[in-house]
């Protein structure tokens, strides 16, 4: 039986250092003969207690962790990271790199345990969104009326950039307080408006707790209104964007492709039913593309990735999806039998079509797998002289079916 390689000891630590570490902490390091981490944790190491050789971890982090572990493979290796490193730390990479049988995780109070022990909020209530290698959007898919946050931040600059988002979109008397280097002796809060932050950049180790106060009220469910998007007119409208939703059914975790993107509506609102949901858009037209792209971000999920091409050969080199959504160019040569070969067994396709030549195939489709086809048809009160009547909008025959889970049933 080959021998396991020894454990890697993942370390959190705070803005205190050495003497903040409890005893079983300070062995492994001690113990350690290679220890990776931040410049700024590994100058909080006594010298020459600790005698490890240090590694800094290089930038971009992420793809250079499996050569630095391989580089140090034999060695005891201890890794430091802010606080508990399971919480939008390092320890997931790690887990995810070597897996987690191989680590021993020695966890510190997180940066939001300690926020919420100084400003009293309950830790269970308070919404956490990380800014850390995320585009500042991300923030917009948190921003509800009354709501408490705590932001992490990348950097000195961000309480600043936080305070400007919120002020453009409708958060201006949003209170901030930006707490920095939790734990430390010299650990400092500044206080302010988001419409009037005073405070120039200070220590690059901060977190920011805000209070949302009045702004505008946004939906957790899908069905935003169509005037939330920028559009050309291909848009999926809100009321068959709700009913679309519902049948393709986010969970988390899950990618959904959505083919024809438009104006990415579809694709939006599932990576808003959750944070860990995946999806990509993709869109033949360059121009509607980056409008795609803009209006995930504006809607809080700019981590849609948007693929400009036409469909089916803009699929070829995308991961399998669980879910698809068609809502253009169904009489594409191939594109359906693309979609439906690519979906995972047990995945979703849903799609709609407002044409009688795309009805038909959607028709003969159902006709070989089953599945549910419907017609979505939606009027608006509109006036009439002087009364009211109503005004009937392009009637969308859906189809969707579930795809089997053996290949017998399966054929056609």
């Amino acid at each position: 039986m080959p021998e396991q390689p020894p454990p890697i000891t993942v370390v959190g630590i705070g803005a205190e250092g050495w003497s903040g570490l409890a005893p079983d902490s300070r062995a492994a390091l001690l113990d350690a003969e290679v220890i990776l981490g931040a410049p700024r944790q590994l100058d909080l190491l006594p010298r020459p207690e600790v005698a490890a050789e240090r590694v800094a971890w290089p930038s971009p982090l992420r793809p250079a962790v499996p050569g630095l572990l391989a580089a140090h493979a034999g060695r005891r290796i201890a890794v430091l990271a802010s606080g508990d490193p399971m919480f939008y730390g390092i320890g997931r990479t790690l887990a995810e790199t070597v897996g987690p049988e191989r680590l021993r995780v020695l966890p510190h109070p997180s940066s939001v345990s300690h926020a919420c022990a100084r400003i009293g909020w309950p830790l269970e209530a308070t919404e956490v969104v990380s800014l850390v290698g995320r585009p500042l959007d991300t923030l917009a898919l948190a921003l509800h009326p009354g709501r408490r946050l705590l932001v992490l931040s990348a950097d000195a600059t961000t309480p600043a950039a936080v305070a400007a988002l919120l002020t453009a979109r409708g958060y201006g008397t949003a209170r901030l307080r930006v707490l920095e280097k939790l734990g430390h002796a010299h650990e400092r809060q500044l206080d302010g408006r988001a419409d009037d932050w005073p405070h120039p950049p200070g220590d690059p180790l901060n977190l920011i707790a805000v209070e949302l106060g009045d702004g505008p009220r946004g939906s957790l469910v899908p069905g935003l209104p169509d005037a939330s998007y920028e559009s050309d007119g291909q848009l999926t409208k809100r009321h068959v964007r709700a009913a679309t939703l519902a049948v393709l059914a986010p969970s988390p975790g899950e990618l959904l492709w959505d083919v024809g993107g438009g104006s990415g509506s579809i694709a939006v609102e599932w990576l808003r039913a959750h944070r860990d949901c995946q999806a990509v858009s993709i869109e033949r037209d360059p121009v509607r593309a980056e409008r795609i792209a803009r209006n995930a971000a504006t809607l809080g999920v700019p981590r849609l990735r948007v693929v400009t091409g036409p469909a089916p050969a803009a699929l070829a080199e995308l991961p399998t999806p669980d879910a698809v959504f068609i809502g253009g160019g169904l009489t594409a040569p191939g594109l359906l039998d693309s979609c439906w070969s690519a979906l995972r067994p047990g995945g979703r396709l849903v799609a709609n079509t407002v044409t009688l030549e795309s009805e038909a195939l959607l028709t003969e489709w159902y006709r070989r797998h089953g599945g549910e086809l419907v017609k979505l048809a939606v009027a608006h009160a509109v006036p009439v002289g002087g009364f009211t009547g109503w005004r009937q909008a392009m009637p969308v025959t859906q189809w969707s079916a579930v795809k089997p889970n053996t290949p017998q049933e399966n054929a056609s």
